[in-house]
Protein backbone atom coordinates (compact mmCIF):
# COMPACT_ATOMS: atom_id res chain seq x y z
CA UNK A 1 0.00 0.00 0.00
CA UNK A 2 2.87 2.36 0.82
CA UNK A 3 4.45 1.69 -2.58
CA UNK A 4 1.26 2.67 -4.36
CA UNK A 5 0.95 5.83 -2.27
CA UNK A 6 4.59 6.79 -3.02
CA UNK A 7 4.07 6.10 -6.71
CA UNK A 8 1.04 8.38 -6.84
CA UNK A 9 2.91 11.03 -4.88
CA UNK A 10 5.84 10.93 -7.30
CA UNK A 11 3.49 10.93 -10.26
CA UNK A 12 1.54 14.01 -9.21
CA UNK A 13 4.23 16.01 -7.41
CA UNK A 14 6.62 16.86 -10.20
CA UNK A 15 9.16 19.60 -10.47
CA UNK A 16 9.58 21.29 -13.83
CA UNK A 17 13.05 20.85 -15.28
CA UNK A 18 14.81 23.68 -17.05
CA UNK A 19 17.30 23.14 -19.83
CA UNK A 20 19.61 25.21 -21.94
CA UNK A 21 18.58 25.16 -25.57
CA UNK A 22 21.27 26.24 -28.01
CA UNK A 23 19.86 27.25 -31.37
CA UNK A 24 22.41 27.31 -34.17
CA UNK A 25 23.08 30.80 -35.51
CA UNK A 26 23.75 31.33 -39.19
CA UNK A 27 27.21 32.80 -39.88
CA UNK A 28 25.91 35.80 -41.84
CA UNK A 29 23.56 36.65 -38.99
CA UNK A 30 26.40 36.34 -36.48
CA UNK A 31 28.57 38.76 -38.48
CA UNK A 32 25.68 41.18 -38.97
CA UNK A 33 24.47 41.37 -35.36
CA UNK A 34 27.89 41.45 -33.68
CA UNK A 35 28.91 45.04 -32.88
CA UNK A 36 32.50 43.83 -32.31
CA UNK A 37 34.48 41.20 -34.21
CA UNK A 38 38.06 40.88 -33.00
CA UNK A 39 41.03 38.59 -33.60
CA UNK A 40 43.35 38.37 -30.61
CA UNK A 41 45.12 36.34 -27.96
CA UNK A 42 43.95 35.50 -24.45
CA UNK A 43 46.34 37.03 -21.88
CA UNK A 44 44.40 36.45 -18.63
CA UNK A 45 41.61 34.19 -17.37
CA UNK A 46 40.19 34.40 -13.86
CA UNK A 47 36.91 33.56 -12.16
CA UNK A 48 34.97 35.57 -9.58
CA UNK A 49 31.87 35.17 -7.46
CA UNK A 50 28.84 37.08 -8.77
CA UNK A 51 25.26 37.63 -7.73
CA UNK A 52 25.92 37.49 -3.98
CA UNK A 53 28.14 34.39 -4.22
CA UNK A 54 25.40 32.38 -5.92
CA UNK A 55 27.40 31.66 -9.06
CA UNK A 56 30.80 32.02 -10.66
CA UNK A 57 31.66 33.87 -13.86
CA UNK A 58 34.92 33.83 -15.77
CA UNK A 59 36.57 37.05 -16.91
CA UNK A 60 38.80 36.75 -19.96
CA UNK A 61 41.27 39.46 -21.03
CA UNK A 62 42.27 39.56 -24.68
CA UNK A 63 45.02 41.49 -26.41
CA UNK A 64 43.56 42.56 -29.75
CA UNK A 65 45.61 41.93 -32.88
CA UNK A 66 42.98 43.15 -35.35
CA UNK A 67 39.41 44.41 -35.31
CA UNK A 68 37.22 43.35 -38.20
CA UNK A 69 34.29 45.36 -36.79
CA UNK A 70 34.02 47.78 -33.86
CA UNK A 71 36.77 48.52 -31.34
CA UNK A 72 37.23 47.85 -27.62
CA UNK A 73 40.86 48.99 -27.37
CA UNK A 74 44.23 47.24 -27.36
CA UNK A 75 43.21 45.07 -24.38
CA UNK A 76 39.72 44.36 -23.13
CA UNK A 77 37.97 42.00 -20.74
CA UNK A 78 34.75 40.09 -21.42
CA UNK A 79 32.75 37.70 -19.27
CA UNK A 80 31.69 34.11 -19.76
CA UNK A 81 29.06 32.41 -17.58
CA UNK A 82 30.43 29.64 -15.37
CA UNK A 83 33.83 28.97 -13.98
CA UNK A 84 35.70 27.54 -11.02
CA UNK A 85 36.91 29.06 -7.76
CA UNK A 86 38.72 26.54 -5.61
CA UNK A 87 36.40 23.60 -5.07
CA UNK A 88 33.32 25.51 -6.26
CA UNK A 89 32.36 25.27 -9.89
CA UNK A 90 29.48 26.69 -11.90
CA UNK A 91 28.83 24.90 -15.19
CA UNK A 92 26.93 26.67 -17.95
CA UNK A 93 26.16 24.40 -20.89
CA UNK A 94 27.42 25.86 -24.16
CA UNK A 95 29.82 28.31 -22.53
CA UNK A 96 33.34 28.20 -23.98
CA UNK A 97 36.41 27.61 -21.84
CA UNK A 98 39.53 29.72 -22.37
CA UNK A 99 43.19 29.36 -21.44
CA UNK A 100 45.99 31.91 -21.49
CA UNK A 101 47.63 31.79 -24.92
CA UNK A 102 44.48 30.86 -26.87
CA UNK A 103 44.27 32.66 -30.22
CA UNK A 104 40.63 33.42 -31.07
CA UNK A 105 38.26 35.38 -33.26
CA UNK A 106 35.40 36.64 -31.09
CA UNK A 107 31.95 37.96 -31.93
CA UNK A 108 31.04 40.21 -29.01
CA UNK A 109 28.17 42.34 -27.78
CA UNK A 110 27.89 44.72 -24.85
CA UNK A 111 24.90 46.04 -22.97
CA UNK A 112 25.43 49.30 -21.13
CA UNK A 113 28.34 49.55 -18.74
CA UNK A 114 28.71 45.81 -18.13
CA UNK A 115 31.44 43.63 -19.57
CA UNK A 116 31.05 42.50 -23.20
CA UNK A 117 29.87 38.93 -23.77
CA UNK A 118 30.14 36.41 -26.60
CA UNK A 119 27.16 36.16 -28.93
CA UNK A 120 25.74 32.63 -29.00
CA UNK A 121 28.14 31.35 -26.33
CA UNK A 122 30.52 28.90 -28.07
CA UNK A 123 29.08 29.82 -31.46
CA UNK A 124 30.71 33.26 -31.22
CA UNK A 125 34.21 31.83 -30.67
CA UNK A 126 36.39 30.72 -33.56
CA UNK A 127 39.68 29.21 -32.42
CA UNK A 128 42.86 29.81 -34.42
CA UNK A 129 45.33 26.91 -34.34
CA UNK A 130 48.36 25.82 -36.31
CA UNK A 131 47.69 22.96 -38.72
CA UNK A 132 50.17 20.20 -37.94
CA UNK A 133 50.53 19.08 -41.57
CA UNK A 134 50.82 22.41 -43.38
CA UNK A 135 52.02 24.69 -40.56
CA UNK A 136 49.34 27.24 -41.54
CA UNK A 137 47.22 29.08 -38.99
CA UNK A 138 43.65 27.93 -39.49
CA UNK A 139 40.27 28.80 -37.97
CA UNK A 140 38.17 26.01 -36.49
CA UNK A 141 34.40 26.63 -36.63
CA UNK A 142 32.24 25.89 -33.57
CA UNK A 143 30.60 22.46 -33.39
CA UNK A 144 27.11 23.99 -33.58
CA UNK A 145 26.84 26.46 -36.45
CA UNK A 146 23.96 26.84 -38.85
CA UNK A 147 24.78 26.86 -42.53
CA UNK A 148 21.39 28.16 -43.55
CA UNK A 149 18.07 26.50 -44.23
CA UNK A 150 15.05 25.85 -42.08
CA UNK A 151 15.88 22.34 -40.94
CA UNK A 152 17.65 21.93 -37.60
CA UNK A 153 21.30 20.99 -37.98
CA UNK A 154 22.62 17.79 -36.44
CA UNK A 155 26.03 17.77 -34.82
CA UNK A 156 28.01 14.93 -36.36
CA UNK A 157 31.45 13.95 -35.15
CA UNK A 158 33.98 14.21 -37.97
CA UNK A 159 31.50 16.05 -40.21
CA UNK A 160 33.40 16.82 -43.45
CA UNK A 161 31.34 20.02 -43.89
CA UNK A 162 33.00 21.40 -40.74
CA UNK A 163 36.38 22.24 -42.24
CA UNK A 164 39.12 24.56 -41.13
CA UNK A 165 40.04 27.56 -43.24
CA UNK A 166 43.11 29.76 -43.11
CA UNK A 167 42.85 32.86 -40.93
CA UNK A 168 43.29 35.00 -44.07
CA UNK A 169 40.35 33.33 -45.84
CA UNK A 170 38.24 33.64 -42.69
CA UNK A 171 38.95 37.40 -42.45
CA UNK A 172 38.07 37.79 -46.14
CA UNK A 173 34.75 35.96 -45.65
CA UNK A 174 33.86 38.19 -42.68
CA UNK A 175 34.74 41.33 -44.66
CA UNK A 176 32.68 40.08 -47.61
CA UNK A 177 29.62 39.51 -45.40
CA UNK A 178 30.10 42.97 -43.87
CA UNK A 179 30.34 44.62 -47.30
CA UNK A 180 27.23 42.77 -48.53
CA UNK A 181 25.37 43.96 -45.44
CA UNK A 182 26.51 47.56 -46.01
CA UNK A 183 25.37 47.38 -49.65
CA UNK A 184 21.82 46.53 -48.59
Amino acid sequence: MRRIARSFLLLFVTIPLHATVLLPIEFRELVTIAPVIVHGQVVDVHSEWVDGRRSVETFVTVEAAEYLKGNLGEQFTFKVPGGQLGRYRTVFVGAPIFQVGDEVVLFLKSTGSSFPFIIGLSQGVFRVVTDTQSGRRVVTPPAVMSVGGADPARVVRGDPARKTVSIEVFRDVVRQVLSEGAAR
